[in-house]
């Protein structure tokens, strides 16, 4: 009965909450305001129920069950329409491009920065590691640790049954209605493959049928309006589900388990943030103003760190590049799609190579050797490509780098403990990486809205 009752409690509570935001929205807060202040209330909660009940108490554990009514539910809502976005962006973007011979320039603008930032990323998270003196003969483990090691180790024989090429050539659907469905492990590039290869067809109908060319981009322009009012509809929910996420993120984290590893989170956090400033300081060389990139991104960056879904902040991600940043649609639809599996920053930039410096001395290797070093940064580049198909994040990336370099992959099973606490923000860094590769590749093209750019207001989101 005591428990009953504290869930009611926990779930008015929360209710409460989703009310004030809801009463922010009305006296028409900003929406920057309202996300951080769904951040802040989340922290806030979560920390109350974790202090007063334990991370694993029943009481947290059925509050959590409600309140993924609203986070899960939300997460949901944004992963049901990724597909259908990816798919109508893609090649509305395409089919509506002026000149056709610049789609090769921009993808390949794209696809440079985002392996250009990742091998950036790498060096960033391999200084960090040094600096910090992390070994992993200093990491205690135990049988649960050694266990997930050796599950990793089983993963791995898996994953390397697929060669590079083969992983790069199941990016071609062989049936691209069940790309849609979302299954397989490259679905969303498959996706992009086939939207991209119906925009290049569509933009060479225009000379032999240019009837049947304007009908179906007509056609497709209705369909992108659609979608996108439905992507409007469910990010106007944000601040709710950013609430709901970060609630159960905190209120469920096993702290005592970080605080063993506290000088691996300390540098990860480290890098992170260095890597984030080498984001900034790319787009003042580009031209642009970091300091107004950071008030604008501040809602996708939030929900990226609190939901650690880069496919899932997709939507979010679209619509900051281009009705805050003054992205081209075509610029910030492929950087998006391509950002959420090629070239993340976090995940496939820092993390193995922090990974690998830690395991360099017990193998007797010197972690800051010029040879090792760039032999590092390029496999983890190339391995930025590698889990381009597969899900798993940084787990995968990180078995692929170390099996390149020749290496254990135990090391990652000891770190499963602190992810949650660390992917939050290696997932808000992949993003930025794709918005600055959408940003900087646009500018380059000269097709950003630089007054879009710099113009201070803080719109809602439109559709």
């Amino acid at each position: 009965m005591a428990t009953t009752l504290s869930v009611v409690l926990y779930v008015g509570l929360m209710l409460a909450l989703v009310l004030g935001l809801h009463l922010m929205q009305r006296e028409r807060f900003s929406f920057t305001a309202r996300v951080l202040a769904a951040l802040g209330a989340g922290i806030l909660f979560g920390a109350m129920l974790q202090y007063f009940h334990g991370a694993t108490s029943p009481i947290v554990v059925l509050a959590n069950g409600w309140f993924a009514i609203l986070g899960s539910g939300y997460v949901r809502l944004l992963t049901m329409i990724v597909i259908p976005l990816v798919f109508v962006s893609i090649t509305t973007a395409i089919v509506n491009l002026e000149d056709s011979r610049s789609l090769g320039r921009m993808g390949g603008l794209i696809l440079g920065i985002l392996v250009l930032t990742a091998s950036i990323a790498a060096a960033v998270g391999a200084g960090s590691a040094s600096a910090f003196g992390l070994n992993a003969q200093s990491i205690q483990t135990g049988e649960n640790e050694q266990n997930k090691g050796k599950r990793l180790e089983t993963q791995l024989l898996g994953f390397k049954s697929k060669t590079y090429q083969q992983q790069l050539t199941e990016i071609v659907p062989t049936n691209p209605f069940f790309a849609m469905t979302g299954q397989g492990d490259s679905a969303t590039l498959s996706v992009v493959f086939f939207a991209a290869l119906v925009g290049v067809s569509t933009l060479g109908l225009k000379k032999k049928k240019p009837e049947s060319a304007e009908f179906f981009g007509h056609l497709l322009n209705s369909l992108h309006d659609v979608v996108m009012r439905v992507v409007t509809m469910i990010l106007r929910m944000t601040p709710f589900g950013i609430l709901a996420l970060m609630t159960r993120m905190v209120s469920t984290s096993h702290f005592s388990e970080m605080t063993k590893l506290v000088h691996f989170v300390a540098a990860s956090y480290l890098a992170i943030l260095v890597m984030f400033g080498a984001h900034l300081t790319i787009l003042a060389v580009a031209g642009l103003n970091p300091f107004t990139y950071v008030r604008k991104v501040i809602p996708v960056l939030t929900f990226a760190f609190s939901s650690r879904s880069s496919a899932g902040t997709l939507p979010l991600t679209i619509e900051t590049q281009t009705d805050r940043l003054g992205v081209s649609e075509a610029h910030a639809n492929l950087s998006s799609t391509l950002g959420t599996s090629i070239g993340q920053n976090g995940c496939a930039g820092i993390y193995p190579a922090m990974l690998a410096v830690m395991i360099a001395p017990a193998m007797g290797i010197n972690p800051m050797a010029p040879a090792f070093l760039i032999k590092l940064i390029v496999v983890t580049a190339l391995a930025s490509f590698g889990v381009a198909g597969v899900g798993g994040g940084a787990t995968f990336a990180a078995l692929t780098v170390l099996s390149a370099m020749g290496m254990p992959v135990g090391l990652a099973g000891v770190l499963i403990a602190i992810e949650p606490l660390i992917d939050m923000a290696r997932t808000a860094l992949n993003v930025s990486g794709s918005m600055v590769a959408g940003l900087v590749s646009s500018k380059l093209m000269n097709q950003l809205d630089v007054d879009l750019y710099v113009r201070m207001q803080d719109a809602e989101p439109q559709g």
